[in-house]
C-alpha cells in the first residue's frame, strides 16, 4: 500500500485530515502511532474546525519538518531552505487544489466552525473532497522525500 492509500484508508478509518496524511507517515518518522495520533490530532479541520490552513497541509510541513527541519535559530541559510520547501509543497497542493485553505476547499463561507465534529456518514463522504485532499498531501509529501532523500 503506498503512502496516498494509507492516508486515505486512515481517514475513511475516521481519523482527521491532519491524522490521516501524517500518521501515514509515522513509522518511516521513527514515531509510534498512538504518538503520531496526537501530536497532529490539533491540525484536523483546518486547525481545530477554524478551517484555515488544511490539516493534510499541516501534515505535509510537520512531515518535511521532521526529516529536513532546522534546529539552530542562528542558521539563516537553513532556516530560509526549509521555508522555501515549505512554499513549495504549498504552491505543489495549490496546483491541485487551487489552495491550502480548508473553508475554501470546503466551500464554506463561515469563519470558524462548531468544535463538534460531524458524523462520519455516507453523505459525508460524498460531499467531502476530504479523502481526495488527504491523498494529495500524502502524493505529494512522498515524492518530495522519494526525489531529496
Amino acid at each position: 500500500m503506498d503512502y496516498r492509500e494509507k492516508a486515505e484508508k486512515l481517514f475513511l478509518d475516521g481519523y482527521n485530515c491532519a491524522q490521516s496524511v501524517f500518521c501515514a507517515f509515522a513509522g518511516d518518522l521513527g514515531l509510534d502511532f498512538e504518538t503520531a495520533l496526537k501530536l497532529s490530532s490539533s491540525f484536523g479541520g483546518g486547525m481545530g474546525r477554524l478551517r484555515e490552513v488544511c490539516g493534510a497541509v499541516s501534515s505535509m510541513f510537520m512531515i518535511a519538518g521532521l526529516k529536513y527541519g532546522y534546529t539552530s535559530p542562528s542558521d539563516k541559510e537553513l532556516k530560509a531552505a526549509h521555508y522555501a520547501r515549505i512554499q513549495k509543497l504549498a504552491e505543489e497542493f495549490k496546483q491541485k487544489n487551487k489552495t491550502i485553505i480548508c473553508r475554501e476547499l470546503l466551500g464554506l463561507d463561515i469563519e470558524t466552525d462548531s468544535p463538534v465534529p460531524e458524523d462520519r456518514t455516507q453523505k459525508y463522504y460524498q460531499t467531502r473532497p476530504c479523502q481526495k485532499l488527504v491523498g494529495d498531501a500524502a502524493e505529494i509529501i512522498a515524492a518530495y522525500i522519494r526525489d531529496n532523500g
